[in-house]
């Protein structure tokens, strides 16, 4: 079992930042492929971005690519989501995920929530204009 608790997220102005943080407990970190998906009102829960186990390589929605980066820090048990350039059409609630151990993905794979097997509670992120 992997315990995921996210923080970090909070009101801001269109064009702000935001970082936001996931602890992980449970078995070890550093195995797992990290996610962060969204959930905007009145909408499905959608892929936002991920990174493998090393932190190799990192996959981006085309939605927030160039504004936001994924990280980890497996020392550390974290995984971070720096966001910035915000928009009102990124407001949602964000959930951190974690996935296969070990695995690497093709650049344009098709990420689905049936690909993470741990989800934390999310923290919600609002965009004001």
């Amino acid at each position: 079992q992997v315990q995921l608790v996210e923080s970090g997220g909070g009101l801001v102005q269109v064009g702000g930042s935001l970082r936001l943080s996931c602890a992980a407990s449970g078995r070890t970190f550093g195995g797992y492929t990290m996610g962060w998906f969204r959930q905007a009102p009145g909408k499905e829960r959608e892929f936002v971005t991920a990174i493998t186990w090393d932190g190799g390589r990192t996959y981006y929605a085309d939605s927030v690519k160039g504004r936001f980066t994924i990280s980890r820090d497996n020392a550390k048990n974290t995984v971070y989501l720096q966001m910035n350039s915000l928009k009102p059409e990124d407001t949602a609630i964000y959930y951190c995920t974690a996935g296969r151990r070990y695995t690497y993905y093709r650049s344009n794979y098709n990420w689905r929530e049936e690909d993470f097997d741990y989800w934390g509670q999310g923290t919600q992120v609002t965009v004001s204009s």
